[in-house]
């Protein structure tokens, strides 16, 4: 029994050792894998699709145990608040994030450089000047915002400059023209820092010519790239919330909605109009620009026209509240965090254009619409003739067609005839006619029996 004891006391020492070993080795084998880092481009205009697109980044990086994300950042700016959504993911991020400054992050992209762990930048590179603008009419050029924008965008700035140790008073001078630096920038003139001045400022960490280097001085030299791009949703995310796309989904669902309300029944341009807006605030909603608000508000004014439309003749109050409601929802939509009274009355604007488009076009296509080969399947025709039977006589007034008869009283045009032993109301076809003399009935309007004068013929009483 000893000896059996012993055996076993050694038979799980050797397994507890073999189980070690192997747990070692499986440790060596993953030192030795090289690590991952992901490269994200930053390059063109810094739009709303941009968000999504950076956020699945760092969430698959953090799942695949990456030890690196990488901005490559080429790019004179764009949206603030598309800015602002990438620099709360890139705070909030569980994965190292790198800015790697290839030439410029000018306005949005300073913001987002700041808001990285490291921000490397390669020689002749510039960074700052991150003043937000309101874009006004072609050739107009950019025109300054409230102090109430620039205040915000300023401590936007400060904050991500404070989460990161980064030198506070440069970041709000990138923002900011009030604010002086002595020895840095006078009162008056907006930041914008060379590598050497970041590097000189400790915004930049260090310097560094390609990607490579830059790795190497992490210490993640040899790490396998995984080069990302936005996928085919994120691609049609930033372009259904282009403004031009945009304003041409507001215009076509408006469109829909005006000839839905002018033609009877639901149809074709009712089911275009609300697919129109689906695919706008869902786009918009993928940004997060919409809310359940917005929806609500929306998905409200589509029921009161669809109650206006095909519950309540005519149109009144719940088809006014209802395209009230859409137009509220519209604007509200293209609206985000920090825009000034002056956006909300550019967005308004630009939904009142999408809107008269929207009248103008409708007026055309329902003036012309009947007269194409498709329209005439949409929309009813105005002219309807007796000839193709729209006028829809009674049928007892059918039954006198072709008969004869005789005058009661004179016909002044109209009169009584009797026909078949009735007495019925008839019309002359233009002539008087006296009491007494022989008729035909020629034609039947709606309730209108027409009778003709029949000088040198004789009733069917007559002939009795």
């Amino acid at each position: 029994m000893k000896w059996a004891g012993r055996l076993s006391l050694l038979l799980l020492g050797w397994l507890g050792t073999f189980g070690f070993a192997q747990e070692q080795e499986q440790a060596q084998k993953q030192e030795q894998r090289p690590p991952i880092v992901y490269v994200v481009p930053i390059e063109g205009i810094i739009d709303l699709g941009l968000a999504p697109f950076v956020q699945r980044v760092l969430d698959e990086a953090t799942a695949a145990g990456a030890a690196a994300v990488v901005l490559d950042i080429n790019t004179f700016g764009g949206r603030v608040d598309a800015a602002v959504q990438i620099r709360d993911a890139l705070l909030n991020a569980r994965v190292r994030t790198v800015a790697f400054v290839n030439k410029r992050a000018i306005s949005a992209g300073a913001l987002i450089s700041l808001a990285c762990e490291t921000l490397v930048m390669t020689q002749g590179s510039t960074i700052g000047a991150a003043t937000p603008v309101q874009i006004g009419e072609p050739g107009d050029g950019a025109k300054p915002v409230s102090e109430k924008t620039v205040s915000y965008v300023r401590k936007e700035f400060r904050a991500t400059a404070e989460s990161r140790k980064r030198p506070l008073l440069i970041a709000e001078a990138m923002v900011d023209a009030d604010v002086k630096i002595r020895g840095v920038i006078e009162k008056g003139k907006l930041l914008t820092l060379t590598t050497e001045e970041a590097l000189k400022h400790k915004v930049a960490n260090f310097r560094a010519d390609t990607l490579e280097n830059a790795l190497e001085k992490l210490k993640l030299g040899g790490a396998e790239l995984r080069h990302t791009t936005p996928n085919w949703a994120e691609n049609v995310v930033r372009y259904l919330t282009h403004p031009v796309i945009g304003s041409l989904l507001m215009t076509i669902a408006m469109i829909g909605i005006i000839i839905e309300i002018r033609t009877p029944g639901f149809g074709v341009p009712g089911a275009l109009g609300i697919t129109s807006l689906a695919l706008f605030f869902w786009g918009h909603w993928l940004v997060q620009l919409v809310g359940w608000e917005e929806l609500l508000l929306a998905a409200a004014g589509v029921i009161l026209l669809l109650i206006e439309v095909l519950v309540i003749p005519g149109f009144g109050v719940a088809g006014i509240l209802g395209i009230a409601a859409i137009l509220a929802s519209l604007i509200l939509s293209v609206t985000g965090p920090g825009d000034t009274p002056a956006f909300l009355l550019e967005a308004a604007l630009r939904v009142a254009f999408s809107l008269l488009f929207a009248l103008l076009g409708s007026l055309i296509l329902l003036r012309f619409l009947p007269r194409l080969p498709f329209g005439r399947q949409l929309i009813l025709e105005r002219g309807l003739t007796a000839v193709q039977g729209y006028t829809a006589p009674p049928e007892k007034d059918r039954q006198w067609l072709g008969k004869k008869g005789r005058t009661s009283s004179p016909l002044r045009p109209a009169g009584i005839a009797e026909i078949d032993g009735e007495r019925v109301d008839v019309v002359s076809d233009g002539d008087m006619i006296d009491a007494g003399e022989p008729v035909e009935v020629t034609r039947v309007d709606g309730n209108r029996i027409v009778v003709r004068r029949l000088p040198h013929a004789t009733t069917e009483g007559d002939d009795k």
